[in-house]
């Protein structure tokens, strides 16, 4: 059976995984865009950026080295996405006809099938460089269920958010995390971790690697 995977999830080193009050403006919360500057400067993070903005970042490809190793880690036998709607769009409640397709544009990083989190039901929506969003409506096990489907034997990742990733790791359905801890600390957000007896729930640390910018560990099943 594929395994659900989360990949590449930055945290702070007292565990916040968002910073406070996320808005349109500040989607991953007041200073939450500090936990992922390990990230953007490696050689996945720029190819990526190419796909869907047509150019990369600066006039670099990009750096190689741990914490690039563990970014292009997170996109190999990958099938499958899901996110909590979050992660598609800030607005809540129902869908209303604004225009927005995703964060990421007209041609998001995805590349298969996301089954997106929701409350509300929606038409699916196709996107450039074979992404096509899914409005799950009926919980975390259908969700699943639709992404290992549509995954066709490869890996599902979850991309989060928190309060998604905290959901699916309360029911034992996350076979595999990858935290990079950021050295950062914000006080205030989103806590990952916080009340979750891991190693209850089945959770060891598998793997921890020094990387350029962030210390990466692995928790599994």
């Amino acid at each position: 059976m594929s395994k659900l995977r989360v990949n590449s999830f930055s945290i702070s080193i007292d565990g916040y995984g968002a910073g406070p009050d996320q808005s349109l403006e500040n989607p991953l919360g007041v200073r939450g865009p500090e936990l992922h500057t390990w990230v953007l400067g490696t050689r996945t993070f720029q190819r990526m950026h190419a796909d869907f903005a047509g150019e990369l970042i600066g006039d670099t490809p990009g750096r190689a080295g741990v914490d690039d190793d563990f970014a292009a880690r997170g996109f190999e036998n990958v099938g499958a996405w899901i996110l909590g709607r979050n992660m598609f769009a800030p607005s809540r409640g129902p869908w209303v006809d604004d225009g927005w397709k995703g964060w990421w544009g007209e041609n998001p990083p995805y590349h298969v099938p996301v089954f997106v989190l929701t409350h509300h039901a929606r038409a699916p929506l196709p996107m450039a460089g074979g992404t096509t969003f899914h409005f799950v409506t009926d919980g975390i096990h259908a969700a699943l269920e639709r992404a290992r489907d549509a995954a066709g034997g490869k890996d599902v990742r979850l991309g989060g958010g928190v309060a998604t990733i905290r959901e699916f790791l309360t029911a034992g359905l996350v076979g595999e995390l990858h935290l990079a801890i950021s050295p950062v600390l914000l006080g205030r957000g989103e806590h990952l971790l916080g009340g979750l007896d891991l190693p209850a729930l089945g959770y060891r640390c598998t793997e921890q690697v020094a990387g350029e910018m962030a210390t990466h560990v692995i928790l599994a099943k």
